[in-house]
């Protein structure tokens, strides 16, 4: 019995090595690339168009001086955690050893994440494109959300799919109460989660540094989680996303070099679906992603406001740039809304811990 548990306390540690060295090993990377990113952005002509003071005008009076800001930006972030995976991966299987340690591509814990993060990363580049070259329907162009809100749950829909009918997964842990049959019900339930976080994701993505910090203590907490349920690979796929994200935010707080973009902030938001899907922790996330949720609320209550109401609830929405018009500087709202998301996402854990059987 004690050789088992100082063998498993042995692997524990091995463990967080991993998990730590892959995040380090990860920042370093992403920010040697991002002088690299940034040439490639700057030749690419990608620059922010800011919406007009008729379209939006209390954005537009905070907002206006950015315009020709770097946008694409959270290519360097997926980017860095794809390079990363399969480079490790190919390595591993040529030479063993050190490398198949650090290697994290794994078929049940991190190919449905890693596939996630590079569709949802490739559809928000070709909205960002088509952004930059005003093309579309939406303001300054782009896709209009119509068209997101479709390519959302075809997303969600082939993901719900996969774990429903190939992964046979039809129950849902409930906090305090445990695992839950829900049959087919699991399926809307699944779309609903995607569609939920890469909506919020993307209504979150307004302020320097507000989405990369915020989605830094959303995925602290979803790797803390897949830890502490001995999912390795899944723990290292969330330090190595974390160690990127840090390097990205090095030059998007305030004042930002660049913005991340939709290819940022879709592979973000679909990604922590998944990942909270995968942990079985959905019920978590208005902890985990506290903000998300304030955000993406404000907007729907403001909307059904006008239609019903006549009249605005906010001075303007997301509710960050309700913040901004009462007077906060930009950086005092993205930094107390980082504190409010640290707040809920160890309260969100805290819960997931207690909640554990015994």
């Amino acid at each position: 019995m004690l050789q088992t548990a100082t063998l498993h306390s042995a692997v524990i540690q091995a463990q967080v090595v991993r998990v730590i060295a892959l995040s380090t090993i990860s920042f370093l990377i992403a920010m040697f690339s991002v002088p690299l990113w940034v040439r490639a952005l700057k030749r690419f002509g990608a620059v922010k168009q800011i919406r007009t003071r008729k379209e939006a005008p209390v954005y537009n009076r905070f907002h206006e001086k950015k315009a020709g800001t770097l946008t694409g930006g959270g290519v360097i972030f997926w980017s860095t955690t794809v390079f990363l995976a399969l480079g490790l991966w190919v390595m591993g299987e040529l030479w063993g050893g050190v490398w198949s340690y650090l290697s994290f591509i794994d078929r049940k814990e991190t190919y449905l994440p890693l596939a996630a993060l590079v569709v949802a990363a490739i559809l928000g580049f070709i909205d960002d494109w088509m952004g930059i070259r005003g093309i579309g329907g939406a303001n300054g162009g782009g896709l209009k959300i119509r068209y997101k809100s479709i390519i959302y749950l075809i997303i969600s829909a082939v993901g719900a799919w996969w774990f429903f009918a190939k992964l046979d997964w039809t129950v849902l842990r409930v906090p305090f109460v445990g695992s839950v049959e829900i049959g087919w019900w699991y399926v809307p339930f699944f779309m609903f989660i995607i569609f939920a976080s890469a909506f919020s994701a993307n209504e979150t993505d307004g302020l320097d540094g507000l989405l990369g910090g915020t989605a830094l203590f959303t995925f602290g907490a979803l790797t803390t989680v897949a830890f502490l349920l001995e999912r390795f690979h899944l723990a290292a796929f969330g330090g190595v996303l974390i160690g990127a994200l840090l390097a990205f935010l090095w030059h998007n707080i305030y004042p930002a070099k660049y913005f991340m973009g939709d290819t940022g902030s879709m592979s973000l938001g679909i990604t922590i679906g998944v990942i909270a899907m995968l942990t079985n922790t959905p019920l978590l996330l208005p902890f985990f992603a506290f903000i998300f949720v304030l955000e993406s609320l404000s907007v729907i209550i403001q909307l059904l406001s006008r239609k019903l109401l006549g009249k605005k609830v906010f001075l303007s929405t997301p509710i960050h740039h309700h913040f901004e018009a009462l007077g906060w500087h930009e950086s005092q709202v993205t930094m107390r809304f980082w504190i409010i998301s640290a707040i809920a996402s160890a309260i969100g854990l805290i819960i997931f811990i207690f909640s554990l059987p015994q």
